[in-house]
């Protein structure tokens, strides 16, 4: 019998990292510096939405491009599960991709429990088509924690179903670091006090179920020294997102925690900068068939028609190499499928616990029905009984007869 998981535990970064607290007080002593420094080139508050929290600050780097402010641009999401923090605790993270001649657009948004995290969802859609609106160009959105979530999740998001005249790459790549793409579990932890979500509503906005852009690249990052499901989160995305035909990659950064992670986007030449340099530049992955020789092309094609080496196995021709070759290819497919959950338990707590909110939804409606109709019957009962037509005939010819 399998352990059961510690959601709770697994989940509480602050508790796995003892000097949490001093390092989110590092990140905002070193984010206001920043500002200090390089807040003239910046554009600051700039409101991309009606609510109080929609706005957002842009980074431009100290070059010709970004002085004219044509740098191309990425999107950076704050975490905090939704319900803490805000843009002004990360500036200092633009730094790395500021060097590499990429501004950064750092959003804040309304945080639960004053909002769902679809209206989340929403709300940073709504941010994205602003940056494009404005700059004309297509985005790669990164993102940190639950920011990871939404990075993901604009990722995946069908800009042309929002609206037609959007370009279906309006987000072309994207990096969650910590990410969370399976909210399921987290309605199991203290977390959800504040989230609210329902069973529903956590498998509708975990992004792990979406289907991005297939042409399109994302990658999940994690520091080494975190809780085994964030490891398993951003492998699991990374299974399904690649099966489901969008290149996705897992890194695992040693000797770093939840936290000192994210400090990787100050450096320039840290691997995480300039693999999102790189995601920005080439976010779409082309193959090349005039490179591949057209022998070994028509064999590969064989493979997945085998009709068509009927005659070549008539005729006793050896078998071509590249036919094994692209029967591995299969196989390491076959093999990316996502993983189950760790908890054998998982999937069908998700079907019990939708299964009952839908028994619980349909219980109040039909009491509510039942109420309506007693107090129907009721009202009825009170009220005398009016005359019909027939009954006010008859009287009427009664007062004539008298």
């Amino acid at each position: 019998m399998s352990k059961r998981i510690d959601y709770a535990a697994e989940y509480d970064n602050s508790a796995r990292v003892e000097n949490s607290a001093q390092l989110i007080n590092k990140f905002i002593s070193d984010a206001a510096h920043f500002r200090e420094l390089h807040g003239k080139r910046a554009q600051m508050d700039l409101t991309y939405g009606p609510e109080e929290r929609n706005m957002m600050d842009l980074y431009w780097p100290n070059t010709e491009a970004g002085r004219e402010q044509t740098s191309p641009v990425v999107m950076f999401i704050h975490g905090g599960y939704w319900q803490r923090m805000d843009r002004s605790v990360f500036s200092h993270l633009a730094s790395g991709l500021n060097a590499h001649d990429i501004a950064v657009a750092m959003p804040s948004y309304t945080l639960c429990p004053d909002i769902s995290i679809e209206g989340i969802i929403n709300e940073l859609r709504r941010a994205c088509l602003v940056l494009y609106q404005t700059h004309r160009k297509p985005l790669t959105v990164i993102g940190h924690s639950a920011g990871g979530h939404l990075a993901a999740c604009m990722m995946a998001t069908d800009w042309e179903e929002i609206h037609a005249e959007l370009p279906h790459d309006l987000v072309t790549s994207g990096l969650g670091i910590s990410g969370l793409y399976d909210l399921e579990p987290l309605r199991k932890t203290p977390i959800n006090d504040a989230v609210k979500m329902t069973a529903k509503q956590a498998k509708e906005g975990s992004p792990i179920h979406w289907v991005p852009e297939a042409s399109h690249r994302f990658d999940a990052w994690v520091g080494g020294d975190e809780s085994d499901e964030f490891h398993r989160q951003s492998r699991d995305v990374a299974r399904a997102w690649t099966m489901m035909g969008t290149p996705t990659e897992y890194q695992s950064v040693d000797g770093t925690n939840h936290f000192t992670i994210v400090e990787e986007l100050v450096n320039p030449d840290s691997a995480m900068v300039r693999r999102i340099v790189e995601l920005r530049k080439s976010p779409v992955v082309a193959f090349d068939l005039d490179a591949v020789d057209d022998d070994k092309l028509e064999s590969l094609i064989k493979t997945f028609h085998p009709d068509a080496d009927e005659s070549d196995n008539e005729n006793n021709v050896e078998p071509d190499p590249m036919d094994s070759v692209a029967l591995d290819v299969l196989a390491d497919v076959e093999n990316i499928m996502p993983a189950k959950s760790a908890d054998q338990h998982a999937e069908d707590e998700i079907v019990a616990a939708m299964e009952a909110e839908e028994a619980a939804e349909a219980a109040e409606l039909t009491k509510a029905l039942e109420e309506s109709i007693q107090n129907e019957s009721e009202l009825s009962e009170e009220q005398p009984a009016s005359p019909t037509e027939t009954d006010q005939t008859d009287a009427t010819a009664q007062e004539k007869t008298q």
